[in-house]
């Protein structure tokens, strides 16, 4: 019988960062396409899109024990950086994209902390 790996605290941290980055990019892209011109280019939007699928797959990853969660973890973090980088600009008096900065940056550094070295 196969004994059942337990998710650890650093897991459980990165499915719950994920999480809230994957909500808060998806509120993003209505509030940027409300807002209209540089909050609703092409480039913030796919930015925001990637965050989203990426970071939701790699919490769902995680709570199922995926084999390759780790390996997706690397590229979570990956986007998620590329996404708080994009939105930066944009933050300052600017709650909501503060907003998705800050949950960009926290899920990519709890995402690096489970990620094999080469993340």
């Amino acid at each position: 019988m196969k004994q059942e790996k337990k998710i650890t605290s650093e897991m459980q941290k990165c499915i719950d960062m994920c999480m809230e980055a994957h909500s808060c990019c998806e509120q993003t892209m209505t509030h940027c396409l409300q807002q209209g011109g540089k909050h609703a280019d092409m480039a913030m939007m796919g930015a925001l899109m990637d965050c989203s699928d990426m970071t939701r797959m790699c919490g769902d990853m995680m709570m199922r024990q995926s084999p390759m969660a780790m390996d997706m973890a690397g590229m979570c973090a990956r986007a998620a950086d590329r996404c708080a980088e994009m939105a930066m600009p944009m933050s300052s008096g600017d709650p909501m994209m503060q907003k998705c900065v800050d949950a960009c940056r926290a899920c990519a550094q709890a995402a690096r902390a489970v990620a094999p070295a080469r993340a």
